[in-house]
């Protein structure tokens, strides 16, 4: 109650300070910029296995009380009393002794929490630290913790820090793995989405760039996409003909069908093989006229020189003719 009167106390004179003089506030929440730091990740993994090991100890522990009660039960009445006064004692020194190891282990000064300690707050610091850089560039009074003990009835969203802050961590990071010139990219889209957050008028302008982008890229991917499945059923297309060309090397001849075609009402050419016939297929329907049309033109040529012979033997049996008559008139 006594932080809930100061909060609001707090709030009422930072509201106040606000109006005169422009006091600009903002909050963090640290355990959402935990769990998106990969090292913490990492530390909460060890540690938790150390926990699970720990657990493993004091079950055992107390598993070895239980059978020792359970002996002490079954054998009680055997037993005299001062034996049955000792196992009880020997119990009781066992029992207060877990419960020390467990409040060693998972207590609020345990081991437990120490080690939690350690891991994170290397964490904790750079976090603090970025928190601090950020509250300067950008101009910040206070910044508070949302997820810390200090109570806070509201918080608008457009004043968490979280995001920017963990991309800060994030970079932070990478810098010691980068170049001079990925440094000042870096430094340049930094600068970029921190001023589009100061004005909402840019970041919408931006956020409208980036959807054209997006359809630009997009149209781009599924022309390309087009492209290559052209190529594709062109390579399946030429792989078909070379396998066509191949078979009719092998021995196949290309005879016509006397029945006609049932759609294009024109004979359909077959394929005569030694397993029997069967439809030409369009490559082998082509080399047929091509065949057929190499055939014509050498008969053609044939009856050309066929002809040209005889013209020649004409001609040469007409002078002969008209010497043997200028021989004679002499």
């Amino acid at each position: 109650m006594k932080k809930l009167f100061l909060l609001i106390s707090f709030l009422s004179i930072a509201a106040q300070a606000q109006t005169a003089r422009g006091v600009k506030i903002g909050y963090i929440d640290m355990e959402y910029i935990l769990e998106k730091v990969p090292d913490y990740a990492d530390a909460m993994n060890q540690l938790e296995q150390k926990a699970q090991k720990w657990k493993q100890e004091i079950e055992t522990k107390r598993a070895a009380i239980t059978i020792l009660k359970d002996n002490l039960k079954s054998e009680r009445v055997l037993l005299t009393r001062e034996l049955v006064e000792e196992r009880d004692e020997e119990i009781a020194y066992l029992e207060k002794e877990l419960l020390e190891h467990q409040e060693k282990r998972f207590g609020p000064r345990g081991d437990l929490i120490i080690q939690k300690t350690v891991l994170v707050k290397p964490i904790q610091d750079q976090i603090f630290t970025i928190v601090q850089d950020v509250a300067e560039q950008r101009k910040y009074d206070f910044i508070f913790d949302r997820s810390s003990d200090l109570t806070m009835l509201f918080a608008d969203r457009k004043h968490d820090i979280s995001k920017f802050v963990v991309g800060k961590l994030t970079s932070s990071q990478k810098r010691e793995e980068m170049s001079k010139k990925q440094l000042k990219a870096l430094d340049a889209k930094e600068a970029l989405e921190e001023s589009l957050e100061d004005n909402p008028a840019v970041e919408e302008r931006q956020r409208i760039l980036d959807e054209k982008k997006a359809a630009r890229d997009k149209a781009i991917e599924e022309r390309q996409k087009a492209i290559e499945d052209r190529k594709t059923e062109a390579a399946a297309k030429r792989k078909k003909l070379l396998e066509e060309r191949d078979a009719k090397k092998n021995g196949t001849v290309i005879e016509k069908d006397n029945k006609e075609d049932d759609k294009n009402n024109v004979a359909t050419p077959k394929v005569s093989t030694d397993s029997g016939e069967k439809k030409a297929t369009p490559e082998e329907i082509r080399q047929k006229a091509i065949d057929d049309r190499n055939q014509k033109l050498a008969d053609r040529k044939k009856a050309i020189d066929a002809q040209k012979k005889k013209i020649a033997e004409d001609r040469e049996a007409a002078a002969k003719a008209k010497e043997q008559k200028t021989e004679k008139q002499d």
